[in-house]
């Protein structure tokens, strides 16, 4: 890969500040409260800037969980071959809750949360397209076809399941005060149980 120009650095560099920036702004005031004209405004860049990398404000949720995904596939890939499936989706969603608690924190995730129930927006965090059901999907299916976990149940409603108790976890999170709502505590308590339920 040929290195990149000058331009193509200061077009990157402007690229991730209106990123930071928009995302502090999010998370400070609530996605609703926030302008184009207010992250370019703070990022001290242009509206022309802004519209070059990102389409609309929507967009830039979309480039956080590139970054997200991004995360899931690194760490599973640093995950020991022999290791048993269970043992991967128990630790894939441990690591998924630190992830989330400490490089995104409640202010962003209570944002998310608030875009998903939006009207006529994309519904990027129930996408089954996304690279954590893949992997998940992937993890049950595997598991499944080397008789560590039952068969009788789909692998797809399987993963919606453990999905929507991530989703469920995390809400709850948001919900309760940090003194009495362990995030990474609470998302093992609900994954064992199901993961059990299905070994054979």
């Amino acid at each position: 890969m040929p290195p990149m120009t000058p331009r193509q650095i200061k077009a990157q560099q402007t690229k991730k500040k209106i990123l930071e920036v928009a995302l502090d702004l999010f998370s400070k005031k609530g996605f609703d409260q926030v302008t184009v004209d207010e992250i370019v405004n703070v990022s001290n860049t242009s509206k022309g800037a802004f519209y070059v990398h990102f389409n609309s404000k929507y967009e830039i949720f979309l480039e956080k969980f590139k970054e997200i995904d991004d995360f899931y596939e690194t760490f599973t890939e640093t995950l020991p071959s022999n290791m048993s499936y269970s043992e991967k989706i128990i630790n894939l969603t441990k690591s998924q809750m630190v992830y989330l608690k400490d490089c995104l924190g409640k202010d962003l995730m209570r944002t998310v949360y608030i875009s998903a129930l939006t009207p006529n927006q994309p519904k990027t965090l129930s996408n089954t397209d996304r690279t954590l059901y893949k992997i998940i999907h992937s993890f049950v299916q595997q598991g499944q076809e080397k008789g560590e976990f039952k068969d009788n149940i789909p692998a797809k409603e399987i993963t919606m399941l453990i999905t929507r108790c991530m989703r469920g976890t995390l809400y709850d999170w948001l919900l309760f005060n940090e003194e009495s709502f362990d995030l990474v505590e609470e998302s093992q308590k609900f994954i064992g149980p199901i993961i059990a339920s299905l070994a054979k």
